[in-house]
């Protein structure tokens, strides 16, 4: 991109030519920022050469990154550091692995491409590359496979063989079907034999499990950075075997105890590699393994060219790094976690020189210093200066344009995108600045010429002696656009496949209530076989549910992590709790619906359509907006736009950028002269909002002010005063904002953070408050799909579901607490100018756990939060910890939801296993928030007896760890919580003794009868025909995969349903055997019969009675045409209970003979109608 402009610069003439003569190094001076990355482009396309960068540290490297990224169009790719953890680690997350493979993989194709590393990632030692080429399999339709050896290569390439596909580095084998997630991959594989033979390959989509695109050619590459073979395992565990036992013997006698810990710890460690359990604890070992060793500068290949950044910072980088590594290894061989030989894990300095000077090396430094040890061949230095920002003053910026356009330079001005492009274009016109809008970027600018290209680099350069000069966006607006990728999560396919019972699960059964799900049981009665759900109730009594009867259970979830009480068995307590669990919805739905229709009637202010300003204010958001923004944006505006009062909810998860629509909103109303109120429900979260409002309006006349605690009695006397004449146009406030002294002179906006956070008395004064003004409402807690379908039109609602994706991931760690690793951890974080959150989450012992961390890091600073402290405690040590005053938050988990501390990016949660998943979910969403790599570590108590309920739990967090999945468990008990918080914690009662599913259900059909809509009539069929129907475990061995399905087969309710679900199933699992074929048709069988009113339907010799419900529910004209063209074989009885006699044809074709009658009575009924 743009670099024709400096091919005849001196100084990149002596680059080319040494690099043709392959001559170096070559230190070049002079560069600035982004110059770096555009001269590393420049040489990557000139050239066509791979390009390594390594800098000083992983922040430089990821400025380095986005800056390269945009020059190259995206063939760019960053490879991050690998930490080197001693401590047994039970489950890590895949994110930087992902990452790192990506690169490998990239480079193992040999096509050009550059990459970016830190100094800390390069001397990483690496297996040799020969194995990721030799473990590469490529699939072609048509080709033949053994899948035994198939499922044997996937095991030596790191993947982990499982019932179901959920996450990165699975694969699961179902007869002919593979399924592979490859870490490098956005989809997982689905692979389909007939016989040997290849006979389909698709994508399929993780959440659904169905198939989304059928393709020819596939690559799996491997899932870890530690392929080991057999024999490299031989050697690995000789080895370290040989060596184990030769250091046990010397230190035996004098610490016994150490010597005891190394071998059981080794032992260990060894078995897993052996079982293939965890190859990955092969890294601290990796020397043993493999005969050599290599570095990502090895990877690049001899033609790469290698461009090191600040060659001196990175010198004192890998010393500083080797002093901090040897320190803490010194303390760990003391504790007996490491073997001495295991120092070695990294290359020293002169080993990694060694390795650069095999290459073309380029040095670039911004200051002239002398440069000895690498022995430059030749020095250059460029002439080159970095842009000052404008700050959107477009007259300074004009000044500057006005000069290099007399002087005869080029400008290239990076709008960020094209709707920047066309703003600033217009805008310098008005200054008749002549410019042009193009979308080559390898456009021939001409001396003098001003063009826009709506990219974006972090800052711009001149390149004095070329006449050159890049303005960055960043420069021109005052913020980098940076666009913000978003993954796409589909809430309603994600609920939906929520099924997920095991053994000793509780379960609701709609007529019977609460149970214990006691796994499937085959049952042969009068020679046919067919599955039940055994469930037990109070008292040990037992029910056994037909599977085809499977939509009348769901899955107990309930407000809180206790086991519920068991119902007895045609008790009244169900009946009981159903009744009393109705009225409620019924009465929450009335007063909805009577809110709703009084705001409906009243009569509010009407805003303006949106300004120059509020476009211009807009712009200024320094991130693309998600699709999920805009929508929930216009729907607000829209609203606002209305004469009516709005009243909007706006949802969305912790970081997917409510505050920004919220500031959005406020704009529009102060643009048209109303005053803003923002009331928040902590004195540190209105803090936190009142530096956001100042930050975002700092270049607009917006009087902003907040109105708490924190403002003394005289200020907030003068901010009462003010807000009464109209001053102030904004204000930020806690409840104080509901006090009857303060007044406004013109209020439009009333926006409320986190209402359900508020007591009775603040939720009444609120609601005087929102008479006949705009409200919008934020919540941070997700929202049930199903419930927000079902308040549509009697509450308004705006959903963020999408999070946005350029969040750097979160490395997250489970594993037993581990004083050494706690103090590594803070230690680092500290280290890189960041702060630590550890989570203790119970009040008695919180400051004893803060001495703890004291000990262990004297210099740290320690702070203590916890919710019994007095009010204005807490917020002092928090307010005081948002600024930066201290490094370590010791506290509960009040931290999982609020405050927003970009500086926070490490997370200690001790006693994870007693937290739930969503809470850890939440938890580890408070780190991660900035632009670098942040650590969550989830500690369980060393060598502590857990309970089957933490042991349950605790495999769940490392399975989320790991693979993501649960990831709809984490959302579900948000939902809860979300449903509570918008129904009243009221309901949380009701939600417990009848389960989430069927209030939600309750609360649908309470709306849908107050909105006058026709209640469903639900008419269950009972079926007795003698067929074999079930899913037999030679076809789906998982059990839960098993109940899935049958729980979707049961969901059937027409004939496009049984295709999709029998679409699925050979999709899944291949070709389904004759008992799941009459499955499914007995399911839509049912399912058609209930919708013509037929409540039974039984086989008795050669013929079938099918019972109607009453004589009221029976079409007789639809009956005697189809008894005229059945003939004999079809009679109708008329009596108290009416039914149809049917004669069938056939045994084997009994259920398609009555889904044909059903259906030709169900097409007569509609034309009668």
């Amino acid at each position: 991109m743009f670099t024709r402009q400096i091919e005849e610069l001196r100084e990149i003439r002596t680059i080319e030519e040494f690099l043709q003569q392959r001559k170096g190094p070559i230190l070049a001076y002079g560069l600035t920022d982004s110059q770096k990355a555009h001269i590393a482009h420049y040489i990557m396309t000139k050239f066509n050469k791979k390009v390594l960068v390594i800098a000083p540290d992983e922040v430089e490297a990821r400025k380095i990154y986005e800056d390269l990224y945009s020059f190259n169009f995206g063939n760019a790719s960053l490879f991050p550091k690998r930490e080197a953890l001693f401590y047994k680690i039970d489950a890590a997350s895949q994110e930087v692995v992902s990452q790192r493979l990506q690169v490998i993989k990239k480079l193992s194709e040999g096509s050009p491409h550059a990459v970016v590393t830190s100094i800390d990632a390069a001397v990483g030692k690496l297996i040799p590359m020969d194995l990721f080429k030799k473990y590469q399999f490529v699939f072609k339709l048509g080709d033949t496979v053994n899948l035994e050896e198939v499922m044997k290569n996937l095991v030596t390439m790191g993947y982990e063989r499982v019932q179901m596909v959920e996450g990165k580095g699975q694969f699961s084998v179902r007869g002919g079907i593979i399924d592979v997630f490859s870490p490098t991959e956005e989809y997982p594989y689905r692979i389909e034999l007939f016989d040997d033979e290849i006979d389909s390959i698709r994508t399929f989509d993780v959440i659904t499990q169905r198939s989304l695109e059928n393709i020819d050619k596939i690559n799996i590459f491997p899932a870890t950075e530690f392929i080991a073979e057999a024999e490299h395992i031989k050697k690995g565990i000789s080895a370290v075997s040989n060596y184990l036992n030769s250091y046990l013997s010397k230190i035996k006698k004098s610490k016994s105890g150490i010597a005891e810990k190394l071998q059981q710890k080794f032992e260990e460690i060894m078995e897993e590699i052996t079982e293939a359990k965890r190859v990955e604890n092969i890294h601290e070992l990796i020397d043993y393994f493999y005969d050599d060793v290599y570095s990502i500068v090895d990877y690049m290949g001899e033609e790469a060219v290698i461009i090191l950044d600040e060659s001196s910072r990175i010198k004192q980088r890998v010393n500083n790094f080797q002093m901090e590594f040897n320190e803490n290894f010194k303390v760990l061989l003391e504790k007996g976690e490491v073997l001495p030989e295991q120092s070695k894990l990294f290359f020293d300095y002169d080993e990694i020189l060694k390795r650069v000077k095999n290459n073309f090396l380029l040095i670039m430094n911004t200051l002239a210093k002398p440069e000895n040890e690498l022995q430059p061949q030749t020095i250059v230095n460029f002439i080159s200066r970095s842009m000052h920002p404008f700050h959107g003053k477009m007259d300074i910026l004009v000044d500057d344009l006005k000069y290099y356009k007399n002087t005869g330079y080029k400008v290239l001005l990076l709008s960020g995108n094209q709707e920047r492009a066309r703003i600033l274009k217009d805008t310098l016109e008005s200054f008749n600045i002549d410019t042009v809008v193009i979308k080559d970027s390898e456009y021939d600018i001409q001396k003098g010429q001003v063009v826009i290209y709506p990219a974006s680099v972090s800052k711009g350069f001149e390149y004095v002696d070329a006449k050159f000069a890049v303005i960055s966006d960043g420069e021109i607006f005052g913020q980098t656009k940076r666009s913000k990728k978003t993954i796409k999560i589909k809430n309603a396919d994600k609920i939906k496949s929520f099924t997920e019972l095991e053994v000793g699960s509780y379960v609701v059964h709609v007529n019977y209530g609460i149970g214990k799900y006691e796994g499937i049981e085959k049952i042969k009665l009068d020679g046919i076989i067919r599955d039940y759900l055994k469930i037990i109730y109070a008292g040990g009594d037992t029910l056994f549910v037909p599977v085809e009867q499977l939509d009348l259970v769901q899955k107990y979830v309930g407000p809180t992590d206790n086991p519920p009480k068991l119902n007895k068995l045609g008790g009244s307590e169900w009946i009981r709790a159903k009744r009393k669990a109705k009225k409620a919805v019924e009465d929450i739905a009335k007063d909805l619906i009577k809110l709703y229709a009084k705001r409906q009637i009243a009569k509010g202010h009407a805003f303006s359509p949106d300004t120059p300003w509020q476009k211009e204010f807009e712009e200024q958001f320094p991130y693309e907006e998600t699709e999920d923004q805009l929508r929930c944006i216009k729907e607000i505006k829209e609203d606002m736009e209305k004469d009516r009062p709005m009243d909007r909810l706006l949802c969305g998860d912790v970081g997917y950028g409510k505050t920004e629509v919220a500031l959005r909103a406020a704009f529009k109303a102060v643009a048209d002269g109303k005053q803003v109120a923002f009331l928040c429900p902590t004195t540190i979260l209105a803090y936190q909002h009142y530096t956001n409002f100042i930050e975002r309006f700092k270049e607009f006349p917006v009087k902003i002010e907040m109105l708490s605690r924190f403002r003394t009695p005289k200020e907030q006397a003068q901010i009462i005063k003010s807000l009464a004449e109209g001053t102030i146009d904004i204000i930020v406030g806690t409840h104080r904002l509901l006090q009857s002294d303060v007044k406004f002179k013109d209020l439009g906006l009333l926006i409320i953070d986190e209402e359900q956070r508020f007591g009775v008395v603040h939720k009444e004064k609120i609601k005087k408050l929102k008479e006949n003004i705009d409200v919008l409402t934020l919540s941070a807690t997700p929202i049930p799909r199903t419930l927000h379908m079902s308040l549509i039109g009697i509450r308004d609602m705006s959903i963020l579901e999408n999070p946005p994706e350029d969040r750097f991931p979160v490395e997250t760690y489970v594993m037993e607490f581990n004083e050494e690793l706690i103090k590594d951890a803070i230690l680092r974080e500290i280290g890189r100018g960041g702060q630590v959150y550890f989570v203790y989450n119970r009040v008695n012992g919180i400051e004893k756990m803060a001495s703890l961390v004291k000990d262990l890091v004297p210099s740290c600073r320690v702070a203590v939060a916890h919710g019994q402290m007095e009010e204005n405690q807490l917020e002092k040590v928090m307010i005081d910890f948002l600024n930066g005053e201290y490094d370590v938050l010791v506290t509960t988990t009040i931290i999982e939801t609020g405050l927003d501390i970009p500086n926070v990016n490490t997370i200690i949660v001790y006693d994870a296993d007693k937290l739930g998943l969503s809470q850890l979910y939440q938890l580890r969403g408070r780190v991660g928030r900035s632009n670098r790599l942040a650590y969550a570590y989830f500690t369980y108590r060393k060598d502590k007896v857990l309970s089957e309920v933490a042991e349950k739990r605790l495999e769940a967090i490392k399975e989320f760890t790991e693979f993501g999945s649960g990831f709809k468990i984490a959302m579900r008990d948000l939902e809860i919580r979300g449903a509570g918080n918008l129904l009243g914690a009221e309901q949380h009662g009701h939600i417990d003794a009848i389960g989430y599913d069927l209030y939600l259900k309750l609360l649908e059909e309470a709306i849908r009868n107050l909105k006058g809509e026709a209640p469903k009539e639900e008419i269950t069929t009972t079926i007795d025909i003698k067929v074999n129907a079930y899913i037999d475990s030679s076809y789906i061995e998982d059990e839960n995969l098993r109940l899935e399905m049958y729980k979707k087969i049961a969901s059937i309710e027409s004939r496009e349903d049984m295709m999709e679900i029998s679409e699925e199933l050979v999709d899944r699992f291949g070709d389904y055997p004759k008992p799941v074929e009459a499955l499914l048709e007995i399911a839509y069988l049912k399912a058609i019969a209930s919708q013509v009113n037929i409540t039974e339907i039984t086989e008795k010799g050669n013929i079938v009675i099918l019972k109607f419900k009453d004589i009221k529910s029976v079409n007789m004209q639809a009956i005697e045409k189809a008894i005229k063209e059945y003939g004999g074989n079809l009679v109708f009885s008329s009596q108290v209970q009416p039914y149809l006699t049917y004669k069938f044809n056939k045994k084997e074709t009994i259920q398609k003979e009555l889904i044909e009658l059903l259906e030709k009575i169900k097409s007569l009924q509609l034309v009668e109608k």
